[in-house]
């Protein structure tokens, strides 16, 4: 298959893991910030082949895990309580709310039904015109455009019983904050390269600019992110700080322009909460005024307060590079997909959950528990 076997040839990979191990002469703290990155770092044993000089640290890029708790509570709270039929991504069914995850929510009797795509909701809607469907509409840039389009689709379709509880954050603003962190150590960023096939590239020039990082726009497979790492590498050793984009393949400078005016008919900017770590602004995605009938927020008119976070759970100092899931007294022990203390154990995108199915680490603590 085009642009897939290519990617993961051992002996190209094996011949960019030598041209790293050349090139680097000191210690380097690269962030990959997508979750999907994470997982193919961890899944195909990068971290160990990389040389110990380059310390890769895991972003906040798991739209799961940033999800704020009193979202999933009212997520649930329209499930339990208005007895909607509330369609959701499957990788948000586990994650635990204040109090009970959607899951549980659905073993209770919630009608809490598994989607791939936010049209299959308004699908529902249309079958169902005395049910009241709300989709859980949870991403980053890359699944608004679907998200948006599902609130066009209900809007033509005249539709009366169908909103979206709106849950999206942007990547900008979040690399942002991490650097803004007195604790942050990054000096540099693998950026996700779905995120800027619909975003562009253009976002991170004043970020380079204003942080003196280089941020290399990366796919997600082996090749794509040793050739990142490459081309990171080789910046922070000559001393520069640039935007450069290793996923040409798929991602323009401008990125994908109908997919944004698709946004941006349905979607305008605002603060936005991010779990375990704090608002911040102008980071989330929030439903205009024009298409408020669609927003559940609005139309349930919810007031669910901010529950606090699971002291015991670091998932904010995981995303934000300072430590890594293995730091973590409970990875492993109290902390388990089945049994989550916190999202990114439980996410498809989550560092713990790549460092407990991929790492091996698992198996050492189990050792040690023996």
């Amino acid at each position: 298959m085009k642009f897939l076997t290519e990617y993961r040839d051992p002996e190209v990979a094996k011949q960019y893991l030598e041209e790293i191990k050349k090139v680097v002469t000191r210690p380097w703290t690269i962030m990959e910030v997508c979750g999907g990155q994470t997982h193919s770092l961890v899944k195909n044993g990068i971290l160990e082949l990389l040389p110990e000089q380059i310390n890769m640290v895991h972003g906040p890029g798991c739209p799961v895990c940033v999800t704020p708790l009193n979202l999933i509570d009212k997520a649930i709270y329209l499930a339990e309580e208005k007895n909607v039929i509330l369609c959701s991504f499957g990788d948000m069914l586990r994650v635990p709310g204040s109090k009970r995850s959607l899951l549980e929510a659905k073993a209770n009797g919630a009608d809490i039904r598994i989607l791939y795509s936010p049209l299959e909701a308004v699908k529902i809607a249309r079958e169902n015109p005395d049910r009241e469907v709300v989709f859980f509409a949870v991403g980053f840039e890359t699944t608004a455009p679907a998200n948006a389009l599902s609130v066009i689709h209900a809007h033509r379709f005249g539709l009366t019983n169908y909103s979206i509880l709106a849950s999206h954050v942007l990547v900008p603003p979040a690399i942002e904050a991490v650097m803004e962190d007195d604790e942050s150590s990054i000096q540099g960023f693998l950026a996700a390269g779905h995120v800027c096939a619909i975003m562009g590239i253009m976002e991170y020039y004043p970020l380079v600019e204003r942080f003196n990082v280089p941020v290399v726009v990366t796919g997600f497979e082996p090749i794509d992110l040793l050739q990142g790492i490459l081309m990171t590498v080789r910046q922070l050793e000559k001393g520069e700080a640039k935007v450069e984009n290793q996923y040409t393949r798929i991602v323009l400078e401008e990125g994908n322009m109908n997919a944004q005016d698709i946004i941006y008919t349905v979607f305008e900017v605002t603060d936005r909460l991010w779990r375990g770590m704090e608002i911040i602004p102008m980071s989330g995605y929030q439903v205009k005024s024009e298409y408020a009938a669609y927003d559940a927020n609005q139309k349930y008119d919810i007031d669910i307060e901010e529950a606090p976070e699971n002291e015991e759970c670091i998932a904010g100092e995981i995303m934000k590079g300072i430590r890594k899931p293995i730091d973590c007294q409970h990875f492993g022990k109290k902390c388990k997909p089945e049994n989550p203390i916190g999202a990114p154990m439980v996410s498809s995108e989550g560092a713990c959950a790549a460092y407990y199915h991929f790492s091996g680490a698992i198996h050492k603590i189990e050792e040690q528990l023996s």
